[in-house]
């Protein structure tokens, strides 16, 4: 199994954040994820049990890309995330690929999809040397089917025009909205067999978690002896 522990990687950078951030960020950035805490419907976030939708959409090289192509091999990890702007998304997107070769032994494909426009998901492909799908969902289209759509408050699009991260150049339009980091693994029923959902988007799910899972449906489908 790879040496890659995200849950470490993400604690550390987010306490390198604390250390390097303009003064009175990190308070700013912990009290905007603890109101959309309060806030989001997560009741309305797609769940374990619940059928995926059917979606296609770009990958960075143009090329359609369909959930039903995928699962018509195999299973399914369908993973959202903010862009390739964002650091903690970078750490998951890589630590991902380091386990790609394992989840695909288990007949699963790997499709990562954020609103950022097709050039940046080019980048983001490129920049992490990843080998799966990296799908751009504009408007945010598919994200809202799964339930994971927000708003971002002002005070969060004035960081990121200060940071150089402004949403509108990056995602082609000016919603300021963003899918709640999620990741589900899809059997080849259509079904969903895990759901990980999280408004504070320094916390992903574990690739051994999704590992896991990916072991007991390869057991189901197993022809018996």
């Amino acid at each position: 199994m790879p040496e890659i522990d995200l849950e470490q990687q993400l604690r550390e950078y987010q306490a390198h954040f604390a250390l390097t951030a303009p003064s009175g960020r990190p308070a700013l950035y912990q009290a905007k994820i603890d109101e959309l805490r309060s806030e989001f419907a997560f009741q309305s976030a797609l769940k374990v049990g619940d059928r995926v939708p059917d979606f296609t959409l770009s990958n960075a090289r143009g090329s359609a890309v369909s959930v039903a192509s995928a699962l018509a091999r195999g299973s399914a990890i369908v993973t959202f995330y903010r862009g390739g702007w964002c650091p903690y998304c970078n750490l998951q997107l890589r630590a991902y690929q380091a386990f790609l070769p394992q989840f695909e032994a288990l007949g699963a494909s790997l499709m990562a999809i954020s609103p950022q426009m097709p050039d940046g998901s080019i980048s983001t492909a490129e920049r992490n040397a990843l080998a799966f799908e990296v799908l751009s969902d504009p408007g945010n289209e598919v994200a809202r089917q799964f339930g994971l759509v927000y708003t971002l408050p002002q005070e969060l699009r004035d960081a990121l025009k200060s940071n150089g991260k402004a949403l509108p150049p990056i995602n082609g339009d000016d919603s300021w909205e963003l899918p709640v980091p999620a990741t589900y693994v899809v059997a080849q029923s259509g079904e969903i067999a895990l759901a990980f959902v999280d408004v504070d988007y320094r916390r992903r799910l574990a690739p051994e978690r999704i590992l896991d899972v990916l072991h007991i449906l390869a057991n189901k489908q197993a022809p018996e002896p």
